[in-house]
């Protein structure tokens, strides 16, 4: 009888890969040691390295942009824990999968994003904060989002500081991120949860003065009612 596989970590996952590059290195190496001897070979085989890792991570990209398409029309309807684990019988690998073989890719990062709200939207907060936790890409806008869905995590949780704390962390990443009156509310809405009125006051009226179009500031004069009383 086949012994129970054991369930690996995620630090073990990343370990293992470690281990298989090193091994793809070591290989290429091996098959290219004659040129490693000259100057010129040296400087060949780091060209034609770079541009053998170059292309696969641009293959990979693809490849996770291909699986993303199969899957967020399940996550659009709603299935989100299908959409997490995928459906057996079909080409739906499931974001979990999508994840775990193209995370590091910008494909493979915004599948991250989705899985982490998918987390969310079934309820498994702490899953979701260590997938935004996890977020490597570096679009301002979606590393926003990313610090944005922990703050609702922990709001959800009821954790109020730590929330505003990360809503306003979010609101920092750029100042051309859309979603920044949206994300200083928020900080503001849980800084008064926490009693922490003069940090509300602050970003509720840089909703109002530096956001007057939008629609958060329309909520701001509300909030700032609450802190007069």
């Amino acid at each position: 009888m086949l012994a129970k596989k054991k369930k690996l970590s995620k630090k073990e996952i990343k370990e293992d890969k470690l281990v298989t590059s090193f091994f793809e290195a070591r290989t290429f190496y091996e098959k290219n040691q004659t040129l490693l001897f000259s100057a010129v070979g040296i400087i060949a085989v780091i060209i034609v390295a770079f541009l053998f890792f170059s292309s696969r991570s641009k293959e990979n990209n693809q490849l996770a942009s291909a699986e993303l398409v199969r899957i967020v029309n399940v996550y659009n309807s709603g299935l989100y824990q299908q959409a997490i684990d995928g459906k057996e019988g079909t080409k739906e690998i499931g974001l979990l999968r999508i994840v775990d073989l193209y995370g590091g890719t910008k494909q493979g990062e915004l599948a991250r994003i989705y899985l982490a709200n998918a987390y969310f939207y079934t309820g498994q907060y702490d899953k979701a904060i260590e997938e935004f936790d996890d977020y490597s890409g570096d679009d301002d806008i979606m590393v926003a989002s990313a610090i944005a869905g922990k703050a609702g995590c922990y709001e959800v949780k009821g954790e109020f500081e730590d929330a505003a704390n990360s809503f306003a962390k979010a609101a920092n990443v750029s100042d051309y991120v859309p979603a920044n009156p949206d994300y200083l509310l928020n900080a503001g809405i849980n800084y008064i949860k926490v009693k922490n009125n003069s940090e509300a006051k602050i970003l509720l009226e840089k909703v109002k003065n530096e956001y007057s179009a939008s629609a958060a500031s329309k909520q701001v004069d509300k909030y700032l009612s609450l802190l007069k009383n």
